[in-house]
Order: structure tokens, then C-alpha cells, then sequence
């Protein structure tokens, strides 16, 4: 079964999302912003959510971990919790 590990981070605007895409592709670290910024416990770990199954997280966060590139930042992904920055780290098939 297709296994994948990311990080994100969770913020309520679309703006706000946008603009920590900008830092961090200007070279801001993803860890620092997603532990000043990110609504979601995960926040504290850098935005680290482990390793996780397809089904295991919302449709749209299965739709981008599960086809898009690895070591990008990918994103704004709106969900019912927000709007997310995602980093896949890892995948297996």
C-alpha cells in the first residue's frame, strides 16, 4: 500500500498562504514558519505529520501528498480546516 510523510502548515487565508510560500521559497526555513505560524498542532513538530495512508487525511490533501512532486512546497490547498502549505518529504507505492 502507497505510503507517503509530509509536513504542512495551516493558516485561515489564502493571502497568508501565499505570502509563507513567498518567504520560503525566498529561503525562510519551513520548520521556523510552520512553528510561528500554523494553526494545527502539528505546527510545534515544524509541521511534521509522519507517515500516513491514502483515506488517512481530507481528499484534497490525499490529491496533491499522493501525485505531486517530492521537496516542493505545494499549495495553497483549501480544505474545511483552512489553507495549507504541503511538503511531501517521502513516498512509496
Amino acid at each position: 500500500m502507497a505510503k507517503a510523510s509530509a509536513r504542512h502548515i495551516l493558516v485561515d487565508t489564502e493571502a497568508q498562504c501565499e505570502e509563507l510560500k513567498k518567504k520560503i521559497e525566498s529561503g525562510a526555513d519551513f520548520a521556523e514558519i510552520a512553528k510561528q505560524h500554523s494553526k494545527c498542532p502539528s505546527g510545534r513538530r515544524g509541521g511534521d505529520l509522519g507517515e500516513f495512508s491514502p483515506g488517512q487525511m481530507v481528499k484534497e490533501f490525499d490529491e496533491v501528498v499522493f501525485s505531486a512532486a517530492l521537496n516542493q512546497v505545494h499549495g495553497p490547498v483549501k480544505t474545511q480546516f483552512g489553507y495549507h502549505l504541503l511538503e511531501i518529504t517521502g513516498r512509496t507505492d
